[in-house]
């Protein structure tokens, strides 16, 4: 079996909604069942055959750099982007890293937990001509606020902070592109949300239905679901 693309965890921000929990550690470094998100989510990575990792750093960065180092004790290859004194967004951090990788590569947020199959999902990117793709998930509502409209296998728009009637999709968190998709944005600070619907607008922009939920730890309810998963995985719910 092939070694993936590059993944690019965008790790940089604030945590606001878990409060108390990130005001001295990023959301990476929060506790899951004893041990920090990040060591779940890069052995989840390593589990799907994904060798190589750029982690975007801003919010305390010393605590994920000290705790993964180079990633070796994970088997895996990690290095880092830093935002800088500045923070300067999800897309941004993006931008700044996609400069360190050739070809395509993988990306998805420092707080999501998402247990597919990666390699299924990037041989749907090689057989439709390698153009940036956006995972989605049939949400209706249910973990948060559904934003995508998706039509005859067709994402006709994409709201990062409003929700429709026509919406009942959302954004998974996983994505596939390459550092020219991203270039055409000029600015040095900015969301991923503008990235998205500038492709988007330019019909350069598919999507790939995934049918398992996602997990994150950017609130207290997703941290406890994440735990309660996790232990379902290992079997600690039934001891």
């Amino acid at each position: 079996m092939n070694n993936l693309p590059t993944m690019i965890i965008i790790a940089g921000g604030l945590g606001t909604r878990l409060k108390i929990l990130t005001k001295e550690k990023p959301k990476s470094m929060v506790d899951i069942n004893k041990k920090p998100f990040i060591f779940h989510q890069l052995n989840l990575l390593k589990k799907n055959n994904i060798e190589n990792v750029i982690i975007c750093t801003g919010h305390i960065s010393e605590s994920i750099k000290s705790y993964v180092g180079n990633g070796k004790k994970f088997g895996l290859n990690v290095t880092y982007s830093d935002d800088g004194k500045n923070l300067i967004g999800t897309g941004g951090a993006l931008k700044k890293s996609s400069s360190l990788v050739e070809g395509p590569f993988f990306s998805m947020y420092g707080d999501s937990y998402l247990d597919i199959n990666f390699e299924k999902i990037y041989s749907f990117y090689k057989n439709n001509n390698k153009v940036p793709l956006m995972t989605i998930f049939k949400n209706n509502d249910n973990w948060d606020k559904s934003n995508i409209s998706y039509v005859d296998n067709k994402i006709v728009s994409y709201k990062k902070k409003l929700s429709g009637i026509d919406m009942n999709y959302i954004d998974y968190g996983l994505s596939i592109m390459s550092s020219k998709d991203i270039n055409s944005i000029e600015r040095e600070k900015f969301d991923m949300s503008l990235l998205y619907n500038h492709l988007l607008n330019n019909n350069n922009l598919i999507g790939y239905k995934v049918f398992e939920r996602f997990y994150e730890v950017g609130s207290l309810l997703g941290i406890n679901d994440l735990e309660l998963y996790l232990k379902s995985k290992t079997g600690e719910l039934n001891e």
